[in-house]
């Protein structure tokens, strides 16, 4: 194990000892190829030194004298760009670096308006985020808010790509937008450029079928108005002598196109909700003309028709009444030829009587029970006789 530990050391210093070399020749050869051009540039600069001198010289000058003036500029707003350390703790700590944003010539937004109900400004963060003033005129406004800077520019289309990366991610897309930016802003670049594709695909297919009538020609005056200049004379009998006949105007489809030895076309009819043929008043398109024959044949039949509902109804025998079928008091049918033994009725009461108490009264119940499915029309009658009705008033009573 430290046969193994001591080889491991010594190609680890070895490898390290080559990229040390490696790193040194390649900064060797950098140094070398920065000085060879710094010798091109003094070699061009000789070369041009005879001709534009004094120019030159002037160029310099005037370079030097720019960088002069951003110099001057930037120590002007130097605490632009000052790093104050915030000190909260009694020992005199840091807790984090504040940086000024803000230039001292600018006005402090808390003091554009100082109406306590304006705009709420929060000192923490220093924000502001609706207008101070929303009565001034906005051509001269400089400020009217932080909502305004969320709503426009680069914000807006930052907020447009995570509203999409969110939709994404919720049909099933693996994608984020903290953990690959570069990844959700190319999806949502391939998502805008197909979309506006489809968009012109379908304005495109529109178009095609129903035209366009924003790059057509421009109507005729005679067809926008309804009149023209053409003059056109008649005779006492209407024909024309002089000019041209107007011609009516015409639709796409076609027309006094007659079929089937028709006069008029389908639809000139209308009858019990149907439409039809004027000519021959047939319901039925496609159909072949039968003329003013097919209409008398029409209009016997249906004469023929109301004749034999007419007849149908006059010799229509009415029902007789039905009298009404006696029901047993057990609920069934009763024969004409049934008839109840009152003596057998009498004693059907008195077993039911007796079979009533053995029920109440357990105890005079015999082991030894003959039972008798023959069930007599005095034995049904005397059950419902003797039967309790919940739904009688008067079963309490009895």
């Amino acid at each position: 194990m430290m046969a193994n530990g001591t080889v491991g050391m010594a190609m680890t210093a070895a490898s390290y000892a080559y990229v040390i070399e490696r790193y040194e020749a390649r900064d060797e050869a950098r140094k070398k190829y920065l000085k060879e051009q710094q010798l091109k540039k003094l070699e061009e600069k000789n070369n041009n030194e005879n001709a534009e001198d004094g120019v030159s010289d002037d160029e310099d000058n005037e370079d030097d004298l720019k960088v002069d003036e951003a110099k001057v500029d930037e120590s002007k707003q130097m605490d632009f760009a000052k790093v104050e350390k915030r000190v909260r703790t009694t020992g005199g700590g840091s807790t984090g670096t504040v940086r000024n944003l803000r230039i001292r010539e600018d006005t402090a937004k808390y003091l554009l308006n100082l109406d306590v109900n304006s705009a709420h400004y929060d000192p923490k963060t220093r924000s502001m985020r609706e207008d101070p003033l929303p009565d001034m005129d906005p051509n001269e406004k400089f400020y009217a808010g932080d909502n305004q800077n969320r709503v426009s520019g680069q914000a807006l289309e930052f907020k447009q790509l995570n509203i999409h990366a969110w939709e994404a991610f919720d049909k099933g897309h693996d994608i984020h937008m903290q953990a690959a930016p570069s990844q959700a802003e190319l999806l949502y670049k391939n998502y805008t450029i197909n979309k506006e594709k489809l968009k012109t695909q379908t304005k495109e297919t529109i178009m095609e079928k129903y035209g366009n009538a924003a790059a057509e020609e421009q109507l005729p005056r005679e067809l926008l108005l309804g009149q023209s200049e053409r003059e056109v004379e008649y005779d006492r009998a209407g024909r024309i002598i002089k000019g041209q006949e107007l011609s009516l105007p015409r639709s796409k489809y076609e027309e006094d196109v007659y079929i089937n030895n028709h006069t008029t076309v389908w639809g000139s009819w209308w009858k019990d909700h149907q439409w039809g043929y004027k000519c021959c008043k047939q319901m039925i398109r496609n159909s072949y003309c039968t003329g003013a024959a097919g209409i008398e044949a029409a209009e016997a039949a249906a004469d023929l028709m109301r004749a034999n509902i007419a007849r149908k109804e006059a010799t229509e025998e009415v029902p007789a009444p039905t009298e009404e079928k006696r029901i047993a008091t057990w609920g069934t049918d009763v024969p004409d030829d049934l008839v109840l033994d009152q003596k057998l009725l009498a004693e059907a009461l008195k077993k039911e009587d007796e079979r009533k108490r053995e029920e109440r009264d357990e105890r005079k119940r015999k082991y030894n029970v003959k039972w008798n499915d023959e069930v007599t029309p005095e034995d049904m009658e005397a059950y419902r006789m003797k039967k309790i009705h919940h739904d009688d008033p008067m079963k309490d009573f009895m």
